[in-house]
Parts: C-alpha cells; sequence; structure tokens
C-alpha cells in the first residue's frame, strides 16, 4: 500500500529541495561562467546555463600552459603519497596519546596544542625548510604537512571514545600494542579517518604557496594550482594592459571572471571526485567488532 503524503512530508520535501537547490547553485553558477564566451560574461546575467556556449575559456587555459599535464600528476603524486603519510603520522600519534599509561601524555599533548596558537611566522618556516635541505626537492609538500594538532586531536578524540574493554580483552589473548592499533583500532577507526583523509587531500591538492616558496627552481615539482595561479595573473594583467594593439582580441580570450571560473572547475571537480569513495566510511564501520552484550 503506497504512504499517503502529510502535509509535513510535503512541507520537509520542499524544504529540501530548497536546500539542494541553493547549495547546487553557485557550482553551477561557476560552471555556467566558465562555460559561456568571455565578452559575453562581462555583461552579466549569467546564472546556472551559459547564454552563448564556448570551450574557449578551458582552450586558453590549457593553450598558454604546455606544462598542465607534469603540473596535474605532480599534484595527484604529492595527493596521494601527502593523504598516506600524513594518516600513517597522525593515527600513530594519536593512539599514543591516547594511551592512559602513556607518561609523556600530558606533556606531549599541551605542547600539540601551543603549536595551534603559536607560530614563528614565514621567516623562520622558510630558514628552517632551507637549513633542513628541502628546498626545491619533493620531499617539502610532505614533512611541513605531515602532523597537524587539529588532526592528531580529532583522530585521538575518537580514540578515546572507543571501549577499553576491547584492548583489555585483546591483551589478554596476547595481542600487543601493535596488533591492537592495527587489527583493532584503525578498523573502529575508519569513519574519522576518511574524514581527516578528506582534510588532507584537500590541502595538499589546493596548496600552491609551498610550491611558489619552496620549489619554483624545480620545475619537474610544479603543481596544478600553482599553474594556474600563474595563468590568471597573466589574464589580469593582459586585461588592464592599454596600451595592447589587439585589446578587445586579449579581453576575448582572457577575461579575468571566465578564466577564473574555468580554473575554479579544473581545480575543484577532481576532489570532488575522491569524496564518492570516502563517503561511506563516514557512516559504517563504527560499531564493527565491538564488545557484544
Amino acid at each position: 500500500m503506497k504512504k499517503k503524503w502529510t502535509v509535513f512530508d510535503v512541507v520537509l520535501t520542499l524544504f529540501m529541495v530548497f536546500v539542494v537547490g541553493i547549495t547546487l547553485y553557485p557550482f553551477l553558477n561557476i560552471l555556467a561562467i566558465s562555460l559561456n564566451d568571455a565578452v559575453d560574461t562581462a555583461r552579466g546575467g549569467i546564472h546556472i546555463w551559459p547564454r552563448e556556449f564556448t570551450l574557449a575559456n578551458y582552450q586558453e587555459i590549457f593553450g598558454s600552459n604546455d606544462r598542465l599535464l607534469q603540473a596535474f600528476s605532480m599534484s595527484i603524486l604529492r595527493t596521494i603519497v601527502g593523504t598516506i603519510t600524513g594518516i600513517i603520522a597522525s593515527t600513530m600519534l594519536a593512539y599514543t596519546l591516547s594511551r592512559k599509561d602513556f607518561v609523556l601524555r600530558g606533556l606531549v599533548g599541551l605542547l600539540l596544542v601551543l603549536t595551534m596558537f603559536i607560530s614563528g611566522g614565514l621567516i623562520p618556516d622558510y630558514m628552517l625548510i632551507r637549513n633542513l635541505g628541502l628546498i626545491n626537492e619533493f620531499s617539502v609538500y610532505i614533512l611541513p604537512m605531515l602532523l597537524t594538532a587539529f588532526n592528531v586531536i580529532v583522530i585521538r578524540s575518537f580514540m578515546d571514545s572507543l571501549p577499553i574493554a576491547l584492548e583489555e580483552s585483546a591483551k589478554i589473548d596476547g595481542a600487543n600494542d601493535f596488533v591492537i592499533f592495527s587489527k583493532i583500532i584503525i578498523p573502529l577507526c575508519m569513519p574519522v579517518i576518511a574524514t581527516i583523509a578528506l582534510f588532507l587531500a584537500v590541502a595538499q591538492w589546493n596548496s600552491w604557496f609551498d610550491t611558489y616558496l619552496y620549489a619554483r627552481g624545480n620545475e619537474a615539482l610544479t603543481t596544478l594550482q600553482f599553474e594556474l595561479m600563474k595563468i590568471l595573473d597573466n589574464a589580469n594583467l593582459s586585461s588592464t594592459d592599454i596600451n595592447s594593439q589587439n585589446a578587445d582580441v586579449i579581453a576575448a580570450q582572457t577575461n579575468p571572471q571566465s578564466i577564473k571560473m574555468a580554473i575554479t572547475i579544473i581545480a575543484t571537480v577532481p576532489i570532488l571526485l575522491v569524496y564518492p569513495f570516502l563517503q561511506k566510511y563516514f557512516v559504517t564501520g563504527l560499531t564493527l567488532g565491538a564488545v557484544k552484550s
């Protein structure tokens, strides 16, 4: 028998449709502008559908820089390596701090929290990176972002909420700390690990300032975000060049707003594709293997 809709069901459905609409509109608007003719975009009035469809904005981006494919590969590589190493380091430190018998638990936790409020600044950071020999090295993308206090605290808080009986029963069966960590704690922490993995992946993928500071001398280490930033800067410079003899042509090809929207799509879509693979861990696995009454 079909369910009869009530007034509450109708109102709730309309409300959810409204929420979905206002959530999707900014992305659809950006996509529409990126696919619209640059000169026509300057007139305004573009909403969720391009008025004069064109791929010229994307052709301008990919045609103006022959290193985008290499930069795209480097961004993928640093995202994968940085996310994996960051998860390993964060979970190991979080597990150590979650142990009640760890003597330095309070001191290490305090020092970790202090890093969230106290920073040496850009110049000391650069001097540290230089003295460590990380300039123009791939490791400059990995080591500085290996651990963050926020990620460790989030994972540790999740571990603290797990039943202590799990560890006690495993120790009775002869399991050591490594077995408990890898066979019990990690499977139960998959939801929070997936969340932190998404944070790390987004941070690594969107990062370009470290390339600008530490890796400009090695073209092999250029990243997608850094190359897109340079393209956007060139578009802004071209649009303000009043002495150009082909100002109309340049404006049509390098309208900063159109280029900016196309760059946003190029930078956003790849990381959006990662989310479906992590989504299932947000809602499952929390009580996998937990103590049964």
